[in-house]
């Protein structure tokens, strides 16, 4: 008559349900102060909690106070090999995160939305939808302190090259 739920999905649901609130809190206030540095250094940031952001003041308009502007930003490195690069250091080098397509997960995760979930689309059509090549889709985890998760991405960021010269808002 339906689907039915497995039991151990259904139990494991139970087991985080009741301090879900307090991860989504910690998720979102994350990402603000990554964005916030990123903004800082000159990188290419997309978050909806920054004023720079398009569409700030309906996301503002929006929030449900408490739980920040969610937990997912974008880094535009430009180029689908600094992108690669970033993910790779970040992964492999500097311990922040892991590569992987998917949004939900305790630690952060990283995609190149172009060569992974949006690869299917044609190289004209990502031109066309404003998809760049490089961007980089962070979804921001809560491992490690905040103080040494801004270090590394900073590392990492240097050494990739991704800072601009624009002058900050």
């Amino acid at each position: 008559l339906g689907p039915t739920m497995d039991p151990r999905v259904a139990y494991d649901i139970i087991q985080r349900l009741p301090h879900l609130a307090l991860r989504m809190r910690e998720h979102g206030a994350r990402a603000m102060i990554i964005a916030s540095k990123l903004l800082e250094m000159g990188v290419n940031v997309t978050y909806p909690g920054l004023p720079t952001h398009p569409q700030y003041h309906l996301a503002s308009r929006l929030i449900n106070e408490g739980y920040g502007y969610g937990g997912v930003l974008t880094i535009d490195c430009f180029k689908r090999e600094k992108a690669e690069d970033l993910m790779r250091i970040l992964q492999n080098e500097e311990n922040f995160g892991f590569i992987a397509v998917s949004l939900g997960y305790y630690d952060t995760l990283l995609s190149c939305s172009s060569s992974s979930t949006s690869s299917e689309v044609p190289p004209e059509d990502q031109y066309k939808i404003g998809l760049s090549p490089g961007l980089v889709r962070v979804s921001v985890g809560l491992t490690g302190s905040l103080a040494a998760r801004l270090e590394q991405l900073e590392r990492a960021v240097m050494k990739v090259g991704i800072v601009s010269s624009r002058p900050l808002p």
